[in-house]
């Protein structure tokens, strides 16, 4: 374990969450990335609930026993001198399985993660948060397969949500927020069409230089599932490109 803990001790930080928890943040590990025609390497950061009363060792040692495998972690791309540029883009960016993985046109998920990716090589510095516990606005893979077929009878994302007894948007930024201000005190500008994402960030007291709408991905498919963003939503973006 000394020999383990010499190689983590100063890849850990224990950040507090509430009166029960702390977060454990891991990172960062170099993560060669190649898409399409984007190639750069990030620092990734991880992270994870944690009893408040653990060492960082004693998360290490009981990193078996957690069965992580049957949950999913968070995690954080970082690109450049995120802690010390003045300048930094952020996405905080919701997990699709279905958008992020399998290329779905039914939403413009994988479109933002990619274009995000560019976005902040081309600026030079920045981060994007894969938030693991936003699937579905927070409903879940297995939930968010049952929105998907009331979709198909004419029910929208936020009608469908509702059906099966959810609010429209149940996500929460509170830890990503938390994981933010352990990696970067500097004001921040964030690339999103959502405005609950800005206001959480603002309202937790960081000091956010503003929006980067990100609009495109427009699909057959996805039309209504964008209009409805913009419509029920708030979604700030590009309107008038809700046209196929």
């Amino acid at each position: 374990m000394k020999k383990i803990m010499a190689i983590l001790e100063d890849k850990i930080q224990l950040v507090r969450r509430d009166d029960l928890q702390n977060i454990a943040v891991v990172g960062p590990v170099k993560l060669p990335i190649k898409q399409e025609n984007l190639e750069a390497t990030f620092q990734w950061y991880s992270w994870t609930t944690v009893e408040k009363n653990q060492t960082k060792e004693q998360v290490v040692d009981s990193v078996s026993s957690m069965h992580l495998a049957f949950g999913q972690q968070s995690s954080v791309l970082v690109y450049g001198d995120f802690a010390n540029q003045d300048d930094a883009l952020i996405r905080m960016h919701s997990i699709c399985h279905t958008g992020d993985i399998f290329g779905s046109q039914r939403c413009d998920c994988g479109y933002q993660l990619h274009e995000s990716m560019k976005m902040i090589v081309e600026h030079g510095c920045g981060a994007i948060f894969y938030l693991a516990d936003h699937e579905g606005r927070g409903i879940g893979l297995f939930s968010k397969s049952l929105a998907y077929l009331l979709q198909e009878e004419a029910f929208d994302t936020v009608e469908a949500n509702h059906a099966l007894g959810f609010e429209d948007d149940v996500r929460s930024y509170d830890d990503a927020i938390r994981v933010l201000q352990v990696l970067r005190a500097k004001p921040v500008t964030l690339i999103t069409n959502n405005p609950k994402k800005l206001a959480a960030l603002q309202e937790n007291g960081l000091l956010a230089d503003g929006h980067i709408p990100l609009w495109g991905g427009l699909t057959e498919t996805n039309e209504q599932y964008l209009k409805t963003k913009v419509e029920k939503s708030g979604h700030i973006g590009i309107v008038e490109k809700l046209t196929v």
